[in-house]
């Protein structure tokens, strides 16, 4: 007398619980991973509220400058004064820009080889399904 379990035994009921465990880790990954893009967009406006209130701190100094300019030179006051405002204007752009690109997300997000990895295994792990018959039979 055989006692055979109709699932496929013990090493199917192992695959079965490894399978659930991996899911459960997968689950986990992919709320970590989407609590840790929240979290980082919350940095970006901290540090974009940062870069702005420096900027605005530049410009105030930029305007100093320009006091002293108008007040002490008789010259080419003007010109010195588009000269410096296109050039902080434009390195404050620059900055903000490459501030933005360094914070994107790229290759699929956070944890992406990670959450590919355990979806490999998980699927290794499953039962295989036998093949459908032929058709002509």
């Amino acid at each position: 007398m055989s006692l055979r379990v109709p699932g496929g035994g013990l090493f199917e009921s192992g695959k079965r619980a490894i399978d659930s465990l991996i899911d459960l880790a997968l689950v986990r990954l992919e709320l970590f991973g989407t609590e840790l893009e929240a979290e980082k967009l919350r940095l970006f406006n901290a540090l974009f509220q940062a870069a702005v209130a420096l900027v605005l701190l530049a410009l105030a100094l930029v305007l100093a400058l320009g006091f002293v300019i108008l007040l002490f030179w008789e010259g080419y006051r003007l010109a010195a004064m588009g000269v410096l405002t296109v050039v902080f204007g434009g390195a404050g752009l620059w900055l903000l820009l490459r501030a933005r690109d360094a914070l994107q997300v790229r290759d699929g997000g956070p944890f992406a080889l990670t959450l590919g990895e355990l979806r490999r295994d998980r699927q290794s792990l499953r039962p295989e399904e036998p093949a459908p018959p032929p058709a002509g039979l």
